[in-house]
């Protein structure tokens, strides 16, 4: 059961989150952000648990440090002496956009992401994974300047997520990776335009709230406890489509916003970016894959999931939209 303070602190979260998408100061966008960060804060506490506080701390340290870095570049930017404005408009604008990166966790800013979605809840982590990642991209989205940088941002986002998934065993680092991968794929949807940014992340937010769900509802941290069986059938089917669908193969539903992706950057002759994020996303598959080789490869008789996890209907609900949400998107869309 969820505290009344617990329920106070989550509507100021959401606050703060509404007050940064709806500023158009900068002071009001810094005021969003610092209401979302303490907000979040005692959310992510939790006096039974001693590592979702070391983590609750660790993430107070870093989004303390990034609103610092926002604060200054804010600050010098709003200067405007003619002697120092072309060094300003490149030196703090790069300054500004790694603060907002060290804040949603992109590489090469993202070490603190990782170790803090080690020590939280699951419910916590999909805050982490999804509503966390609004407030800085919107800020991003509003002050967008193509530039070397991003590129840079992008490339590394790809790479490493690319290469430290590949040793996991822990899911909720696979999971932090697997959005470090994702947010160099939302950077460059919002390339051109926002609309495919706002599917790509809904789209996103519901893949994950479907892994999510099935791996706290059957109690999984790790690899080695996902075992499948003849019992658990919805289990095995839910959490590979979904592990899939965040994969991005098609029939899934994952794959329509990276296909809008690349679609989108080749329409614009953006053919390197458009490449690198084809060949780079290629490393991730294989540890999604190798979630759900067990399910195909592998019956075993004894289970370490539990067996009601598929009897929530919400569960039910969230976990078929990766299957066939494709297949209606794209009637959708054909219609339009």
């Amino acid at each position: 059961m969820m505290k009344y303070y617990k329920i106070m602190f989550f509507m100021f979260m959401i606050m703060g989150t509404l007050v940064t998408v709806s500023s158009y100061t900068w002071l009001s966008l810094w005021l969003g952000l610092e209401i979302n960060l303490m907000s979040i804060i005692p959310l992510l506490t939790n006096h039974k648990n001693q590592f979702a506080s070391e983590a609750a701390l660790k993430y107070f340290i870093t989004q303390a440090l990034a609103s610092s870095m926002f604060l200054f570049s804010m600050l010098l930017l709003m200067t405007k002496t003619e002697q120092i404005s072309y060094w300003l408009n490149n030196t703090m604008m790069m300054i500004l956009y790694s603060s907002i990166f060290l804040k949603m966790g992109a590489a090469p800013f993202h070490m603190w992401f990782p170790e803090v979605l080690e020590g939280l809840s699951w419910i916590n982590c999909l805050m982490m994974l999804t509503w966390q990642k609004i407030a800085p991209m919107i800020v991003i989205m509003n002050n967008f300047k193509f530039n070397l940088f991003i590129v840079a941002v992008i490339f590394f986002s790809l790479l490493f997520s690319s290469i430290l998934g590949l040793n996991q065993v822990s899911m909720r680092k696979i999971l932090a990776y697997s959005s470090i991968n994702h947010i160099a794929w939302m950077l460059a949807s919002i390339l051109h335009t926002k609309i495919i940014w706002t599917v790509y992340f809904f789209i996103y937010s519901v893949i994950s709230t479907s892994i999510v769900l099935i791996l706290k509802k059957s109690a999984i941290s790790f690899i080695g406890q996902i075992n499948f069986s003849k019992k658990n059938e919805f289990n095995n089917l839910f959490l590979s489509a979904s592990i899939l669908s965040l994969a991005g193969l098609p029939p899934f539903l994952g794959f329509l916003p990276k296909w809008l992706t690349i679609n989108y950057l080749i329409m614009e002759k953006n053919y390197f970016l458009s490449m690198m994020l084809i060949l780079l996303t290629l490393p991730p598959i294989y540890f999604y894959m190798r979630l759900t080789f067990s399910s195909v490869t592998f019956s075993t008789i004894k289970s370490s999931m539990k067996d009601n996890s598929a009897n929530n209907f919400f569960v039910i609900f969230i976990n078929i939209l990766p299957m066939f949400g494709l297949i209606f998107s794209t009637l959708i869309l054909n219609n339009l």
